[in-house]
């Protein structure tokens, strides 16, 4: 199960929860937000119940506790704890492979024609960025930062048959890797918004000066780097499908 996955599967317990009458006075959400767990703990967490407790007349800890029991009959969760009225579920299997698999399943998405006047307009729109700064062609600019991520990935991308290389998912082998993969799992489950899309495009970066995607010298291609071009291209497909709902053009050069 994908974090994404899980999002769904908490809404349709509150539905059920709300329409059963369990949560009288409740409304459904339209989306239910899911985030790493906190302070290193596995799994994913949710603050639903929060939302839910004060037109339910109950409080969050009581409406945490309902949908923990419902989500422990659910396949693909292997189990659910409650603190501080906060949800934290934990999946079965290997989630992260899991995650990229889905976000690899499909191409990378093409890109919007570019235009350097429109594409500011857009992000600054949908950020309030200022205008001016949006301009500067540095990793500073959140937009520049994101369009670069997204060239570097398609970069390598497009070089990685020089090296017999094919993207395979795999666990985050690396602390760089576990928080771009933890900013791409609450991307999936949260929706597309700038904020994530500059937090993706930064982890990559750093995940990247790390523990470089493609060998370098004289090292030998392997099972890591099929693990990092699938980081690349999930990222990549990421960053190209949020930028082109915001109308803003994710070029393959810079």
């Amino acid at each position: 199960m994908t974090p994404d996955q899980l999002s769904r599967v908490v809404l349709r317990c509150v539905r059920q929860a709300v329409e059963s009458g369990q949560l009288p006075g409740a409304g459904v959400p339209a989306r239910v937000v899911v985030r790493r767990a906190p302070h290193g703990e596995p799994g994913w967490s949710t603050a639903v119940a929060h939302q839910l407790a004060r037109p339910a007349g109950r409080p969050a800890a009581e409406v945490a506790a309902l949908l923990r029991d419902a989500l422990l009959a659910q396949d693909g969760i292997t189990g659910a704890s409650v603190r501080d009225g906060f949800l934290t579920v934990r999946l079965h299997g290997d989630g992260d492979t899991a995650l990229l698999r889905a976000l690899t399943a499909d191409p990378v998405p093409d890109s919007v024609p570019e235009d350097t006047r429109r594409d500011i307009a857009r992000w600054s729109e949908a950020t309030g960025g200022d205008r001016a700064a949006l301009l500067v062609q540095r990793v500073e600019n959140p937009l520049f930062r994101v369009r670069y991520a997204h060239a570097r990935c398609r970069h390598l991308l497009r070089h990685s048959a020089r090296f017999g290389l094919s993207a395979e998912p795999a666990p985050a082998a690396h602390p760089a890797e576990r928080t771009l993969l933890d900013a791409l799992g609450e991307w999936a489950a949260a929706g597309n918004s700038p904020q994530r899309l500059v937090a993706i495009a930064g982890a990559w970066l750093e995940a990247e000066s790390v523990r470089a995607t493609l060998p370098v010298g004289d090292e030998k291609p392997g099972t890591a780097h099929r693990a990092r071009l699938a980081l690349a291209q999930a990222t990549a497909t990421v960053l190209a499908g949020g930028l082109s709902r915001l109308g803003v053009s994710a070029p393959r050069h810079l």
